[in-house]
């Protein structure tokens, strides 16, 4: 099936534009010149050269046996068992013959394609055998030719997201190698390469991953001297968290490749792909020649810790950076065996922390663990059973401070309504500070939005009434570099609804004619922030690492019911389960209680505010990896971001008003010296 770009509708192979929304199938838009009619199968745009086509990275290896890569051999994967020296089959065409590791390099020529369908297009040559050069694994970029379509693996991990795979995948001979890309995709960690797709052709495995191999290497920022020893630290902590979890699975080679080594946007740890170890582990040196390649290496069996200490060497060694006087230590006590574990690894990491702090040198409170304990799981597990038996890695608690915040809202009148009772508000400080050495960045933003209710001339009213008073309440009142309290807070929502009511009295207004609107309400200081919510409109919040929350509980029958102990389908049974219990301005202060929290922003977080014509029916739920997940990048537009949200909500919803506000808070650790 063809997945549209555009809305996600699953629409059939023939289709050539999209049975929801219309969107073209076989041409897009050039992001730079916006050229409408690239074919989709294109490298670069015809009109200004850009290139727009979807590549990936493709490892081509040869298969090992089970026992290598820490999983058994299924029943019927072919594959070549034990030493290289085993006879196979003679391949086919295009295929890696098992009498010379990758002897298919000859055969698979630049421009042609890796698989029978001819998706995936060659854009690197693959590089030539030589007598002293014996070469089992090589990685290239390929263009993705039919990019719409979906692949085996995308579908078994929309199906089953973090569950187990089951024992019909077995039986579809994935490659063991994408077994472990699935096993560690299914632990959340952006330090491991998405997969894409995977195949076995005869003795040879194929992966698709995503291409990182244009991503900034860590030596480069490494030796940069504006880099601050504290981040170097971080990264070194970052190393830790990769290493216990690639050590379950056998693929802790992969920390040890110095051009393997990469960052995202965000100056967090990546790996550009993963390396299984073999069975005499190989630990990295520096090669003074070239910091990119990848670097020579001394024999130790089995792979330890002390590996790791060797990474860090070469990194200070080949980026000429002068280490400080406690790591010198830490690595000398690795080299000689003084510690052993991650758990003692991370205790140095923070002895050092403190050491930094007590000179002056930090401005970031020491490194502290909420978790030592690092899981222990035998090799021989199948990386399935991985999924659920690693724990949580141990994580760093480290200060945050805000490195962008970037906000959209839009409202919509909807498909049904006549007119817009939805109402909302976005007031935001940015203040920056910028020197050779440091950047601070000081953000203050207040985002309202309100849900009116009353008819025309009521509901507009009143959720203009509430936001104007909202703002005009922390304009007085919120004092700078501050958050308020959550007495504040409180005061500004009962001010809100004192307006409104006083409308209502004055105006003489009863029953059903009484007008009020709900609110949702964020504030954000730097990395601190708070909502208060009165009625149905909702704060959602979304993370890389703990995925889609909702903060807000809604204020209905359904929900009090649920709250006093009833069952939830009991509960949404009531004819009256969704009718609000309370609002803005119907009654005096006495009748509401708004829900006021506080959370740390600690992580790159997307927010996202909605009226209850954007969040009816599971709306946000079913399509948050499509249409909120891809927002967390800082290259993803907003604005075009809650215009989709919109367009979505009129496709599925579309019976209310539509409003929605989006907030996107990056952060990194407070690392400047």
């Amino acid at each position: 099936m063809l997945i549209c770009p555009q809305c996600k509708f699953e629409n059939p192979n023939s289709n050539k534009f999209c049975q929801s929304c219309g969107t073209s199938l076989t041409h897009k838009v050039c992001p730079e010149c916006s050229t409408e009619d690239v074919p989709v199968n294109a490298l670069r745009c015809h009109n200004c050269g850009t290139e727009c086509g979807t590549v990936f990275w493709a490892i081509i290896a040869k298969e090992t046996t089970g026992k290598a890569l820490g999983v058994e051999k299924d029943e019927g994967d072919r594959g070549v068992e034990g030493d290289e020296g085993d006879e196979g089959d003679e391949g086919d065409e295009g295929a890696i013959s098992s009498s010379s590791p990758l002897s298919a390099s000859s055969q698979i020529a630049l421009g042609s394609y890796l698989d029978s369908q001819e998706r995936y297009q060659l854009l690197d040559p693959l590089p030539a055998q030589t007598e002293t050069a014996i070469i089992t694994d090589v990685g290239v970029r390929v263009l993705d030719c039919q990019p719409y379509q979906i692949s085996p693996i995308e579908a078994i991990l929309a199906s089953q997201q973090s569950d187990l795979l089951t024992p019909s995948v077995e039986a579809s001979g994935i490659p063991h190698l994408a077994k472990l890309y699935i096993a560690l995709q299914c632990q959340g960690q952006p330090g491991i390469p998405p997969i894409h797709d995977a195949w076995q052709q005869e003795n040879m495995q194929v992966v698709i991953i995503e291409d990182r191999s244009h991503w900034q290497l860590l030596l480069d920022l490494w030796q940069e001297e504006t880099t601050s020893s504290l981040k170097i630290l971080h990264w070194c902590y970052e190393m830790t968290q990769l290493w216990a979890l690639l050590e379950p699975v056998g693929c802790r080679q992969s920390l040890l490749d110095l051009s393997n080594l990469r960052l995202d946007e965000d100056q967090t740890l990546a790996l550009q792909r993963l390396y299984v170890e073999s069975s005499n582990s190989l630990p990295v040196t520096e090669s003074p020649e070239d910091a990119e390649a990848e670097t020579s290496a001394i024999p130790e069996q089995p792979l330890t810790i002390q590996a790791l200490g060797r990474v860090w060497q070469a990194l200070f060694r080949q980026s000429q950076r002068t280490q400080f006087g406690s790591v010198v230590q830490m690595l000398g006590d690795l080299e000689l065996g003084k510690i052993q574990t991650i758990a003692q690894l991370r205790s140095r990491l923070e002895e050092i922390s403190l050491e930094l702090e007590a000179l002056g040198t930090a401005t970031l409170p020491p490194i502290k663990e909420k978790n030592t304990a690092v899981p222990i799981i035998p090799q021989s597990d199948e990386p399935e059973d991985i999924i659920n038996k690693i724990d949580d890695m141990p994580t760093v608690v480290l200060a945050m401070q805000l490195s962008s915040l970037e906000d959209a809202g839009r409202t919509d009148v909807g498909r049904q309504r006549h007119h817009n009772e939805d109402y909302f508000g976005i007031e935001t400080k940015i203040q920056k500070l910028e020197l050779p050495k440091s950047r601070v960045l000081q953000g203050h933003g207040l985002y309202i939005l309100c849900d009116g209710m009353g008819g025309h001339a009521g509901g507009e009213i009143a959720s203009e009434l509430g936001v104007n008073t909202l703002r005009q309440y922390f304009q007085e009142h919120w004092i700078t570099n501050q958050l308020p309290t959550e007495d504040s807070i409180r005061e500004a929502v009962f001010l809100a609804n004192e307006a409104i009511y006083k409308l209502n009295q004055q105006d003489a207004r009863s029953g059903v004619g009484r007008m009020g609107t709900t609110l949702v309400m964020l504030l954000i200081q730097d990395t601190q922030a708070a909502v208060a919510h009165v009625g149905d409109s909702r704060l959602y919040r979304l993370t890389r690492k703990r995925g889609l929350e909702q903060v807000t509980v809604d204020h209905e029958v359904g929900q009090r019911e649920i709250t006093r102990g009833v069952e939830t389908s009991i509960a949404y049974a009531r004819p009256d389960a969704y009718q609000l219990t309370q609002a803005l301005g119907p009654r005096d202060e006495n009748s509401i209680n708004p829900d006021v929290g506080f959370f740390e922003i600690n992580e790159d977080t997307l927010l996202l505010l909605v009226s209850d014509g954007l969040s009816d029916n599971d709306l946000i739920e079913t399509h948050w990896q499509t249409h909120l997940e891809p927002l967390l990048s800082s290259g993803a537009n907003l604005e075009r971001g809650v215009t989709d949200l919109i367009d979505l909500a009129n496709q599925h919803n579309g019976h209310d008003n539509i409003t929605g506000i989006l907030v996107r808070a990056k952060v990194r650790p407070n690392l400047e010296s």
